[in-house]
């Protein structure tokens, strides 16, 4: 239009990805190394965080089979210690490897999802960039189903206004004291949220976070993210409509996504769960 100033989107902010892989595994034993028509598990999901946009992508394992599997592939990948207690603690390691400075923006996406979605990555490093006064960004999704809200393993997260995690919990948050909490549909005001395990750190943050003392609250709860809240740490909360394909924890597991990518590649690859 005639002496309009014409107008640019923001420009999306460099960011790396680490992928914290560890071989041994409680109930699926070599899980990183799983076999997905013919490509390691890890392999997928570093492909699909390539696809990111991702300035770099790396895996940080304990195993050199790993590493060997992963340059079979073309996917960088770098030892850690076999001691770490986390996956925050092995990318920690692994950034710092790679010289990552304060302000990098570092994605942490888990070795088991591989059919993570690559908008999603990219959304949640951006929402940390946005973000200048949080040291996390996570993400969440509306739970609609009551079982959801009571299982322990789903993990609720409730937000202040500005977006910011107030809360994680295993238990129902938030407890609505004059409704019946297994009604159907779950009313939505405020939201119950279901917390999606994917975590942007800065690099200093994530430097720091490792060196946090863990608090009785964290171990309560076994929730990690809990100590940065109670460290007075800011956590911005990118909030998605759709849950995301669920990762790989069992050998049911595993055969539902061989099933799912092996149809995606008959009709020509899967769709992004964001806009």
């Amino acid at each position: 239009m005639p002496g309009s100033t014409p107008t640019t989107m923001p420009e999306m902010p460099a960011f790396h990805v680490l992928i914290p892989a560890r071989r041994a595994s409680t109930r699926l034993p070599d899980k990183p190394l799983a076999d997905i028509g013919g490509v390691p598990m890890v392999v997928h999901v570093a492909q699909r965080a390539l696809r990111s946009g991702a300035a770099s992508v790396a895996v940080a394992c304990d195993d050199d089979a790993i590493v060997q599997a992963c340059a079979a592939h073309g996917v960088r990948a770098l030892p850690t210690s076999p001691h770490h207690a986390s996956g925050t603690d092995r990318i920690a390691e692994a950034a710092a490897a790679l010289g990552l400075p304060d302000d990098a923006l570092v994605v942490n996406v888990q070795g088991d999802e591989p059919l993570i979605d690559p908008a999603l990555i990219r959304a949640c490093a951006q929402v940390l960039h946005d973000d200048a006064q949080a040291a996390i960004a996570t993400a969440a999704h509306p739970i609609e189903r009551a079982a959801d809200l009571f299982n322990p393993n789903v993990v609720k997260v409730v937000l202040d206004a500005h977006g910011r995690a107030l809360l994680f919990s295993r238990a129902p948050l938030p407890w609505r004291r004059d409704a019946d909490m297994h009604a159907e549909p779950l009313p939505q005001d405020p939201p119950h949220l279901r917390h999606i395990g994917i975590y942007a750190f800065r690099g200093a943050s994530l430097r720091a976070f490792a060196a946090l003392e863990s608090c009785a609250l964290e171990r309560a709860e076994a929730l990690e993210q809990l100590r940065a809240l109670w460290h007075g740490w800011r956590i911005a909360v990118l909030r998605v409509e759709h849950a995301p394909a669920a990762g790989v924890d069992t050998a049911e597991d595993l055969e539902r996504v061989r099933r799912t990518l092996a149809a995606s590649a008959g009709s020509g690859g899967a769709h992004a769960i964001l806009g």
